[in-house]
């Protein structure tokens, strides 16, 4: 139960994605009396503002997810993450069942292929790294951490957007770095890949809204995605 006796609620929502955000949002304006905490990984240091309570930070695998939950009287957990996040989905599947607590589940659907879509489809990174030509020009649309995979690609100029500039260089030999978020038309999106001579777009394929610009404009430009799929 609630810690508060007043709270009747805490939701805990493992969140980072555009649509945990937005309800979050609908959670604090629908349900006064709930506790409404958004769980993030914390790999971007200014995250956009959310409503209700923030946590910042892994939990430590199962074990430490069950404690949270028991610790703070979490009532009901949200598994909002990004459809990738696949370990920590995983850990919120067992720690609800083992500390009794019931998951909601609220993965994005793939985006589906609509016609004009020139997709390569792929189902790891290190096959989208094979599938770029030589000499590509490559809009490589990652998290950070999965940059390394393209290292050996020296053959090719990768266009890198990050929201924040990396602590480290990046480990590709060829590259430009863009820092800011992704457009939120295609008309802005196609401006960044006139701009940089986009030839390629690597990303996967998460669904949503907030990344799906990118597709649209990679559509009506006729330029090749090397889609990863989700296995």
């Amino acid at each position: 139960m609630p810690d508060n006796p007043l709270v009747k609620e805490t939701i805990l929502i493992l969140g980072g994605t555009r649509e945990a955000a937005e309800l979050a949002r609908d959670l604090v304006e629908n349900q006064p009396a709930a506790r409404v905490i958004s769980s993030l990984a914390g790999r971007t240091r200014e995250p956009a503002p959310l409503a209700g309570e923030i946590r910042t930070g892994g939990f430590g695998g199962i074990e430490g997810l069950v404690r949270y939950l028991r610790e703070t009287g979490v009532t009901r957990l949200i598994d909002a993450t990004h459809p990738f996040a696949r370990q920590i989905s995983a850990n919120a599947v067992e720690a609800a069942k083992i500390a009794g607590v019931p998951l909601d589940i609220r993965t994005r659907k793939p985006w589906p292929k609509q016609p004009g879509d020139a997709w390569i489809e792929v189902e790891t990174l290190e096959q989208a790294r094979d599938a770029i030509p030589p000499r590509a020009r490559v809009l490589l649309a990652l998290g950070s951490q999965h940059i390394g995979v393209f290292a050996s690609r020296a053959d090719v100029h990768f266009v890198v957007r990050m929201i924040d500039k990396p602590e480290q260089p990046l480990a590709l030999p060829d590259h430009t770095l863009v820092l800011g978020r992704p457009g939120d038309t295609a008309a802005a999106e196609t401006m960044l890949l006139i701009a940089h001579s986009i030839t390629h777009i690597v990303c996967r394929n998460s669904g949503g809204t907030a990344a799906y610009a990118k597709i649209e404009a990679a559509r009506q430009l006729g330029l090749p995605v090397i889609m990863v799929g989700r296995s």
